[in-house]
């Protein structure tokens, strides 16, 4: 057979062989990311011959089905997971190992550090980040104006928190100058705990292990809100509140200063546009600022066939045109190198927890939602405790040993 012979043959070939068939894999995502995920996948699956099959779950549901979906061996490949329950599922083996992979990434060192931190198990990586919150202080101009102060200086102290507060509250009217949501952990750690972290404390230690929340700062920080509450005009329902009013105080415009995250801001402008707020950071008690760094992570699941699919997904979602367009849905960028420029041309005022980001803390915890989500939990019960009762310092002191205590009977034995 001569060469071109050969070569026709080949050809030919060519042209009978199939093209290479597209492959799926399927990616589950709680409901509260709804909002940024539809587009994201449509997005994706738009500009790859690879197709992503997004299933949005229940937020409360979704540990829960997926235990019963692994179970059953129909587990999806990967899975947009809130990051505080990153550490359980690494440590009960349900994920796979991204390390190697992750640190092909040239960009792997300026991806958010709260994320990377909650995704390790035993020095290696099992998650990735993929969609962010932080904590910030919303406030009402209007009220600030109607109080005499000044509305484009927001508080940066506790001081300046609970003056503020306590001038907005002596307008009356059923105006109220600070709120929160006592009965709700995860409002607790998302709004509370970045001022005990911008003043030197802590809630846990690095590891997870050692509970460290009886510290001065925590305690300075009970004082102030014992403060808010006796000065400040925070309404009597704040005590019991689960979460279930977090914003709609403040939404009505009753309310002057309240911890929140970066969601209010796209809230406000669509929904409340009568509104007129400003965004700060949550202060330390002299300087300083911290934030509580929340969103999820992106795990591929352990038994999962199609991890190369997922992996192009990840690599895909890091572009900056992927980062543009979860911010402009409701994320904040969690690729920081790039996120001005994802930013860019949405409502400056996101630039605000953008940068608390960068420094936003995660409490590490395999027992995470037994500790500090659990609506019965140890973490709630203190906070509450400690800014209500008459045994603060007692609440402080119960509140730390009741979560070392679950913390203890989670620890592998032997």
């Amino acid at each position: 057979m001569n060469d071109k012979i050969a070569l026709a043959i080949l050809a030919v070939s060519a042209l009978a062989a199939p093209a290479a068939r597209a492959d799926s894999f399927t990616i589950w995502a709680r409901s509260d990311d709804a909002g940024f995920m539809g587009p994201v996948v449509k997005a994706y699956n738009k500009g790859h011959a690879d197709k992503a099959k997004l299933n949005i779950v229940v937020a409360s549901q979704l540990v829960q089905k997926f235990a019963a979906a692994e179970a059953a061996g129909s587990a999806p490949d990967a899975l947009s997971l809130d990051l505080i329950y990153t550490p359980a599922f690494a440590s009960a083996g349900q994920l796979q190992d991204l390390t190697d992979w992750a640190h092909t990434l040239p960009y792997f060192s300026h991806l958010s550090p709260a994320h990377i931190a909650t995704g390790m198990w035993k020095g290696r990586l099992y998650a990735l980040p993929f969609s962010a919150e932080a904590s910030i202080l919303v406030y009402n101009k209007g009220l600030f104006k109607q109080a005499g102060l000044d509305p484009a200086r927001p508080p940066a102290t506790w001081a300046e928190v609970t003056a503020d507060a306590a001038k907005i509250a002596a307008l009356g009217g059923g105006k109220h100058g600070y709120t929160f949501s006592a009965s709700c952990g995860g409002c607790m750690i998302f709004t509370f705990a970045p001022y005990i972290w911008a003043s030197g404390g802590t809630i846990l230690s690095e590891d997870g292990q050692r509970v460290t929340v009886d510290n001065p700062a925590t305690h300075a920080a009970i004082a102030m809100y014992r403060d808010l509450v006796a000065h400040g005009g925070v309404p009597a329902d704040a005590q019991s509140d689960n979460g279930a009013n977090f914003i709609g105080a403040f939404a009505a415009g009753q309310v002057g200063i309240q911890g929140a995250g970066a969601f209010m801001i796209g809230l406000l402008t669509t929904k409340y546009k009568s509104v007129d707020f400003g965004v700060a950071p949550i202060p330390g008690k002299d300087s300083g600022q911290s934030s509580f760094a929340g969103g999820d992570n992106i795990v591929i699941t352990r038994d999962s066939k199609k991890a190369a699919l997922v992996r192009d997904f990840i690599a895909w979602a890091y572009t900056l045109d992927a980062q543009r367009l979860m911010a402009a849905h409701g994320s904040l960028p969690v690729r920081l190198d790039t996120a001005s420029a994802a930013l860019d041309g949405l409502d400056p005022r996101y630039a605000v927890p953008q940068q608390a980001m960068a420094t936003g803390r995660t409490p590490y915890s395999v027992v995470f939602n037994d500790i500090i989500n659990s609506a019965n939990g140890p973490w709630v019960e203190m906070v509450n405790k400690a800014i209500y009762s008459d045994d603060p310092d007692g609440a402080i002191r119960d509140g730390q040993a009741k979560m070392q205590a679950i913390i203890d009977r989670a620890r592998p034995k032997g």
